[in-house]
């Protein structure tokens, strides 16, 4: 039996084994699976290089010594009258004594030159599954880092999308996620917000960054500002104007701790480094509040509020400001009030105290006028 197994055997490949348990080892690439694959890929290639559809074909490889066998199933029968799947009862007992009419029988074959075919197709398929192992190794890594800031170099930008190397992976930043007042120089190294990561062509991961996201300036105070990092400070809110402008409402439970204190930093250095990050982006930091009466007024800075009306059912706050503040309250293209909106979900309108003055008072003329009416009405009747 063990020269027959010897002589019917068509890999005996040691070195094969080896570098599976090698690859099990250090890429996580189970052996079992490894092993499935090449059994798969040995029937696909027996089927294709010997003309061989009809054939069932089934193909083993042993986990411990590498040997590879290929075997005709055929189902046992009284009369053959295909003798691809079939084989009569008398032919199945030397291959097994125990085979009955109906049952499977396991004819082992040996295909001339299947050695070579079977030794290539197993290093494909090794190939093939250490590419894959390293595909998702990267996709997990970098799916843990989403959410994070990466850096890299440059290596495209064409007007279109930019890609950053970021070492194992190359960032891709799309036209939406780049900052409309920043040009982008292959081999400048910039930094960049990890928004998502998919899996592209063929299974590679693809990591797509921002520069315009709101939620890269909320990372950047994290990195600038320890006590935002530790928790003492809470970022609330963040509204965007990318390349313009940014909005960011902070808080912190401690009554001793100033939040906007704290971010802004000594002498304004802390906000400075965001602002150097963003290329001179102006930012404003303001303190939330609880009320949303406070927490606008402070969201419509730099302008001063006189009076700030709420609706809290529709979430619309009617607010005035001194004449000369309200073209700073609207501010340019509307775009301070859009971002206090924004920053803090209300709806807001704004109106100077002479627009607020003309507007009572000319409601109060309609509501005199309606009263004459009325009047003038009742003496009729």
């Amino acid at each position: 039996m063990k020269s027959e197994s010897k002589q019917n055997k068509i890999i005996d490949s040691k070195e094969l084994i080896i570098a599976m348990d090698e690859l099990e080892k250090e890429k996580g690439i189970k052996k079992e699976y490894m092993l499935e694959s090449i059994e798969t890929a040995l029937v696909t290639a027996y089927k294709r290089n010997y003309d061989s559809t009809t054939e069932n074909v089934k193909v083993t490889m042993n986990a411990e010594t590498g040997e590879i066998h290929v075997y005709a199933e055929k189902e046992v029968v009284e009369i053959v009258e295909d003798e691809k799947i079939q084989i009569n009862l008398n032919d199945a007992k030397k291959v097994n004594k125990n085979l009955e009419i109906g049952d499977t029988a396991q004819v082992e074959i040996i295909p001339r030159d299947f050695g070579r075919i079977a030794a290539q197709t197993a290093k494909q398929v090794i190939i093939q599954k250490i590419r894959e192992a390293s595909r998702n190794v990267l996709f997990e890594e970098f799916s843990d880092r989403k959410g994070e800031i990466v850096s890299g170099l440059i290596q495209k930008a064409d007007g279109g999308i930019v890609v950053l190397d970021l070492g194992k992976l190359e960032g891709v930043m799309p036209l939406k996620e780049q900052i409309p007042t920043e040009k982008y120089k292959i081999n400048d190294k910039i930094r960049a917000y990890v928004t998502d990561v998919e899996r592209g062509a063929k299974g590679s991961p693809q990591v797509i960054i921002s520069r315009a996201n709101g939620d890269f300036v909320r990372k950047l105070f994290e990195l600038e500002i320890p006590e935002i990092y530790e928790g003492v400070i809470e970022i609330k809110s963040v509204s965007r104007d990318p390349g313009s402008r940014s909005k960011v409402a902070v808080y912190s439970p401690n009554e001793n701790i100033d939040p906007v204190g704290s971010c802004v930093g000594q002498k304004g250095i802390r906000i400075q480094n965001i602002i150097n990050e963003l290329n001179g982006e102006k930012i404003d930091v303001i303190e939330w509040n609880a009320d949303p009466s406070i927490y606008i007024s402070a969201a419509l800075l730099p302008a001063q509020v006189l009076a700030v009306d709420i609706n809290e059912e529709e979430r619309f706050a009617q607010v005035i400001v001194p004449d000369e503040q309200l073209s700073l309250a609207i501010g340019k293209s509307g775009q301070n009030v859009r971002l206090a909106a924004k920053l803090t979900t209300w709806k807001i309108d704004i109106k100077s105290e002479s627009q607020f003055r003309k507007m009572i008072e000319e409601k109060n003329n309609e509501e005199a006028t309606e009263q004459l009416v009325e009047e003038s009405t009742e003496i009729e009747e």
